[in-house]
């Protein structure tokens, strides 16, 4: 199976409601020992943080054309607690209800993360942010980038 190291981060502006973006490295180092990397980015208009951070795992995810193993970084406890901790489990369990919380937010990234993940096994590893480890600077330049690009998708799913 091959590995593939992720790293991802979002970012958003005016957080809630404003304009943000992700930003996403792939690495995978080939039978030659050759690094191979990929960028992903993009801006949408209206979203949040929490969505952004989603959208930059899924999109990483999504990327993937055949079963991986892979490591994902992210500076998200919102995003990594919720598979490290088991949140998600219990969510699913609750039929995406907190309990007196209310309903868990934003289900729809959170079920499209999942089937994302559904052919690769990934393990989940939380990277402080801002303090220094280059591809977490390079994620947060790309997603801060793309939320200040003005060249934005709708995020659809912000008002549900």
């Amino acid at each position: 199976m091959m590995k593939v190291t992720i790293y991802t981060d979002g970012a958003a502006r005016g957080n809630p409601d404003g304009p943000g973006g992700y930003g996403t490295v792939m690495e995978y180092v080939d039978s030659k020992g050759e690094m191979h990397t990929k960028e992903l980015s993009q801006g949408y208009e209206k979203t949040t943080n929490n969505r952004m951070e989603l959208m930059a795992v899924i999109a990483g995810l999504e990327a993937l054309n055949r079963p991986c193993q892979v490591d994902l970084f992210s500076d998200s406890k919102y995003v990594v607690d919720a598979f490290n901790q088991k949140w998600i489990d219990g969510w699913i369990k609750k039929n995406w209800n907190r309990g007196k919380s209310g309903p868990v937010k934003n289900i729809d990234l959170w079920k499209r993360l999942l089937k994302a993940k559904e052919i690769h096994q990934v393990t989940f590893h939380w990277v402080k942010g801002h303090d220094g480890h280059p591809q977490n600077e390079r994620c947060d330049e790309l997603a801060t980038t793309a939320a200040d690009s003005g060249n934005w998708l709708k995020d659809l799913g912000i008002d549900t």
